[in-house]
């Protein structure tokens, strides 16, 4: 049944999205349990997953499915680009390549934060889901090669100095922890906590956001949708009660799990092993 929802997300998008959220939290639970194994907390998350030495086969095979998702997501944008015309194709509105106007909107945010403006209206992507996609996108390559040169040693020492290994290692767990941190807090925040949103934003799993959304978030992109004949194209059924059901309990699943994971590495940030 068709309804006042607009078309936000391609089939493509919501796979590789959740490809990435279990791959990113599968990642996030068994390298902490090495990280933490001097804690009773970093013991008994690492006997959960079948022991150490299945966690690291875990971390390493997932490793490698997360680093062919880059390398494809990577590949499907590379061909997304309208090469007969670059420039407006990566720094047009449709863009997730940041901005002249996404330094404006940032101002605008700013001066309506102190009452000094108005808030600013968006296009299609915020200067905020720019920000949140491209922090995790640069994390990924320096995580996979860091973690490669730890999976490889010996192939690394044919190449770089010895030294090197403990400093990819240090890089690799920093980078981890970072990334942790950022997704379990920033974007929880950005995606799903904002009043907006709370307590869930179902587009990613939807693949559709409702009009009066659009409205009152991104009511440039709605009014340029009808502008240039596409409004009608961009319409999108409600979900199937069973399907939202479905993504509504796996979501606060992974909520839950990513926000478990936070509050006791942070409880145990002291006995952190970075070694």
């Amino acid at each position: 049944m068709a309804t006042d929802r607009i078309k936000r997300f391609s089939v493509i998008d919501r796979l590789f999205h959740l490809s990435l959220m279990l791959t990113f939290i599968i990642q996030a639970a068994t390298g902490f349990a090495r990280v933490y194994q001097a804690t009773a907390w970093g013991k008994s998350l690492s006997h959960a997953l079948g022991g150490y030495d299945t966690c690291m086969t875990i971390h390493k095979t997932v490793g490698l499915v997360m680093i062919a998702g880059f390398m494809l997501h990577t590949l499907i944008l590379i061909f997304r680009i309208d090469w007969k015309n670059p420039v407006k194709s990566l720094l047009g509105p449709d863009s997730l390549v940041p901005n002249i106007q996404d330094l404006k909107h940032l101002k605008e945010r700013i001066l309506w934060s102190v009452g000094l403006g108005k808030a600013p209206s968006f296009d299609r992507w915020a200067y905020f889901e720019k920000f949140d996609y491209w922090a995790v996108y640069w994390g990924i390559p320096l995580l996979a090669i860091t973690g490669l040169m730890a999976m490889y040693p010996l192939t690394t020492c044919r190449i770089l100095p010895g030294w090197a290994l403990n400093i990819s290692a240090l890089l690799h767990r920093a980078e981890a922890i970072l990334a942790v941190t950022y997704v379990f807090i920033v974007h929880f925040f950005v995606g799903h906590l904002r009043p907006m949103s709370f307590p869930m934003n179902e587009a990613m799993f939807a693949g559709s956001v409702p009009m009066e959304e659009l409205l009152e978030e991104k009511p440039v992109w709605l009014k340029r949708l009808k502008h240039e004949g596409k409004h009608e194209g961009m319409k999108a059924g409600t979900p199937l009660l069973w399907f939202r059901v479905i993504y509504l309990i796996f979501g606060f699943t992974a909520l839950s799990t990513g926000i478990y994971i936070l509050i006791n590495g942070i409880i145990y940030s002291r006995s952190i092993n970075l070694h």
